[in-house]
């Protein structure tokens, strides 16, 4: 079996942020989100695996290389342009050359992993597993509708949803995909869906299961879902310090201070994960919050926010929350009055807040 992860896109909902970046590599947890999708596959027993890439190849390609980091073989398969999952599918068949494979959406997080949904697959042997999710709102997701135990259809974004369950991002397919992927017309977006990939195999006779999520998933495509994908990551860090922590200092609860990192007169209430040599003076770092490399804090509180290396942020007199900062950003304070912050900076920029 292979792996093959869709990491193209042009991350539009996440802008600024992805002007300058591919939006599967914002990290969560210090970690890029497309790495824990690697991480996954691997654990599965997983180790050949396609990334399709688009116009951020050149910095996916830097940052995961030949994927000797996880022990797999790592081959990239350029995608033109964005134009649709099914599309990605059909110009991978080379690659994938008539064996089953995991289709995995580069920028969703699965708790659980995909192990037990491999599992399932090599032990059913359907044409397809598709994994679901139980949602509040699922006029939001493509929902699928459940049959004998079975897909029996699949409607994207229904206005008056026939089900709750939740297309998560993450399929296994037989060679027969290609079949599917190769007679369906492209939508009203001028792509081609998986989700009519999927219902072809349906109506043409195909066994299409489902696999329910038991724990939690997130779709990271917006700035407020990379926020909470990080609180629950942190939710089971354990505690790791490496760098410096002075006298005056305080850390509560759990947290990853990597080395080289110095916390100076300051309090640091995890769960946190404060990357390498970055400084912390005179700050409050409260939890859920992920400082990313080189970052400078000075004289300021955070709380439940992302802050991307090589930032800095000085005497801000109110805490920022809820918050995800870019790269070699300076967020400094003139005279001003106390208030609650709540940003959405590119990378590159500046903001004097008073």
């Amino acid at each position: 079996m292979k792996g093959l992860i869709l990491s193209g896109g042009k991350g539009s909902r996440l802008r600024p942020l992805t002007h300058t970046s591919a939006k599967q590599l914002i990290p969560v947890a210090n970690k890029p989100i497309l790495f824990y999708a690697i991480e996954s596959l691997k654990e599965a027993g997983i180790t050949d695996i396609g990334i399709i890439v688009g116009e951020t190849k050149t910095e996916v390609m830097k940052e995961v290389g030949d994927g000797s980091n996880w022990g797999v073989n790592i081959t990239y398969i350029e995608q033109e342009a964005p134009l649709g999952l099914a599309h990605a599918v059909k110009i991978a068949e080379n690659y994938i050359c008539n064996e089953p494979f995991v289709m995995f959406l580069g920028d969703n997080l699965i708790r659980e992993g995909i192990k037990n949904f491999v599992s399932k697959f090599q032990c059913n042997k359907p044409n397809s597993l598709i994994l679901l999710s139980e949602v509040d709102q699922p006029q939001h997701f493509g929902v699928a509708v459940l049959k004998n135990g079975k897909i029996s259809q699949l409607v994207e974004k229904p206005e008056v949803p026939p089900s709750n369950l939740a297309l998560v991002g993450v399929y296994i397919f037989d060679k027969n995909i290609f079949k599917a992927v190769n007679r369906i017309k492209p939508s009203w977006r001028n792509e081609l869906e998986i989700t009519d990939a999927i219902q072809w195999l349906v109506e043409n006779g195909y066994n299409v299961e489902p696999h329910l999520v038991s724990g939690w998933w997130k779709d990271t495509g917006k700035p407020e879902d990379i926020i909470e994908a990080n609180r629950l990551i942190l939710e089971n860090i354990n505690t790791k310090i490496s760098g410096y922590v002075c006298d005056n200092s305080s850390v509560q609860g759990r947290a990853i201070i990597e080395k080289g990192a110095r916390i100076i007169n300051s309090i640091i209430r995890g769960p946190v994960v404060i990357g390498k040599d970055s400084v912390i003076t005179n700050s409050y770092i409260g939890p859920f919050s992920s400082i990313s490399n080189q970052v400078n804090i000075i004289n300021s509180e955070i709380e439940c926010s992302i802050v991307l290396e090589k930032s800095i942020i000085k005497d801000i007199p109110s805490r920022i929350d809820q918050s995800l900062v870019g790269r070699k950003v300076t967020i400094t304070s003139s005279s001003s009055k106390p208030q609650t912050l709540q940003l959405i900076i590119g990378d590159n920029s500046k903001a004097t807040v008073s």
